[in-house]
């Protein structure tokens, strides 16, 4: 026998007016407003950032040279991440606007690709990189520095780190581009046990984003003004918003 599972949200109930809609929304808590709502899957009260996606996503736009940039990176061989923020230092912002994703490569595949979405960005890294690899007994951040990426140690205090990230959310200091679906998959999971610890599951993107509020920010810095040519010359298919 087959299956299949239609997603609908209260648009798609007739019944409800738009007054009945407003009742509603404000009787739940807004950690639980999309899953009731829309049906996009959540946790419940162990969710780390009780924060409604419509708080803190917002539509891609091109970002402002004069805006500090970095990244963070999170490496392993089941799955290597990355996040890059841009900071509105006008208000305080940061803003979540690309990711990568990807499992079972290389240093050197992760590294080429980090590169492409701009050489000049700097960035902090997990720091059990510091470790050995368990390839060649080097430590990771030093493969990824002679690879050509600008690398510190990120800062691991994760409650600290949660803390700060949740402050910026609930004060909409903390947005992300609505085109990083790993990232909003990740958070709507984010969650703690029934004893208060953090469940290490699918938390690589959650882990980049608490190493780039906590350190990365403080790394960042706007495109040298010689390579803005370069950028008016990249091919007409790149994004506007991250240039490749």
């Amino acid at each position: 026998m087959s299956k299949w599972a239609i997603q609908i949200d209260w648009d798609d109930v007739p019944h409800l007016s738009d007054n009945d809609k407003a009742e509603l929304i404000a009787s739940i808590p807004p950690h639980q407003r999309d899953a009731r709502s829309k049906g996009v899957p959540a946790l419940g009260s162990g969710v780390i950032y009780p924060v409604s996606e419509d708080d803190w996503i917002v539509d891609p736009f091109e970002i402002p040279r004069h805006w500090p940039r970095a990244f963070a990176l999170d490496v392993g061989w089941n799955r290597t991440a990355a996040l890059w923020g841009a900071w509105n230092r006008d208000n305080d912002t940061i803003y979540l606007y690309d990711e990568y994703y990807v499992s079972e490569a290389p240093p050197q595949v992760h590294s080429d690709a980090i590169r492409g979405r701009g050489q000049w960005i700097p960035g902090v890294i997990d720091p059990a990189s510091r470790g050995r690899s368990q390839v060649d007994g080097r430590a990771l951040i030093d493969e990824y520095r002679s690879m050509g990426l600008d690398l510190l140690p990120a800062n691991n205090e994760v409650e600290a780190g949660l803390f700060s990230v949740y402050r910026r959310l609930q004060s909409s200091r903390l947005k992300a581009f609505s085109n990083l679906q790993n990232l909003r998959s990740e958070r709507r999971l984010y969650r703690r046990d029934e004893k208060g610890r953090i469940v290490k599951e699918r938390d690589h993107l959650m882990d980049t984003e608490r190493y780039l509020v906590m350190s990365g920010m403080a790394r960042a810095i706007t495109q040298p003004v010689e390579q803005w040519d370069e950028q008016r010359a990249r091919p007409a298919d790149r994004y506007e918003s991250t240039g490749y």
